[in-house]
């Protein structure tokens, strides 16, 4: 049997991510974690492209319009829903998710999805890190997978 073997090298990669400034610090530190690890992994900061939107609902357009361009090996989906006391928490945290998917299959470009869901602003901080670096190794392992299976 042939096994594909995870790659995690980025280099020579074209890489788009998509953030949201609604819930900013948050965002920030899955920026900031994100970017450092897609470094890490070999991504020029030339090939890293960033688009910022209002909020979560707004991110799934944007990343279908960057994989429709061709230009990108991965995505990277970047943002906080935060649960208040009312049930627009799980609007959008149900349609981001969904329109992220959606993105990815028409789209035919791996998205990493790091858009946080959480309860408090204390479990989004605490995540913000660990999810912005692991969205960077998903996306570059996924661009990786599809190049194989060509």
């Amino acid at each position: 049997m042939k096994e594909i073997e995870k790659n995690l090298n980025g280099a020579g990669m074209c890489i788009g991510i998509v953030q949201s400034r609604f819930n900013e610090v948050v965002c920030e530190g899955l920026l900031g974690a994100c970017r450092a690890q897609l470094v890490q992994q070999g991504v020029s900061e030339d090939d890293i492209m960033l688009a910022t939107v209002p909020g979560a609902l707004e991110i799934p357009l944007v990343l279908q319009r960057m994989a429709q361009t061709g230009k990108f090996d991965a995505l990277i989906a970047l943002g906080a829903v935060i649960r208040g006391d009312t049930y627009h928490f799980e609007v959008v945290s149900n349609e981001s998710a969904r329109g992220v998917g959606e993105a990815q299959l028409h789209g035919g470009v791996p998205i990493a999805n790091a858009i946080l869901t959480t309860d408090t602003d204390e479990q989004a901080e605490v995540r913000m890190s660990v999810k912005g670096a692991e969205a960077a190794l998903v996306a570059i392992e996924m661009a990786n997978l599809l190049k194989e299976i060509k």
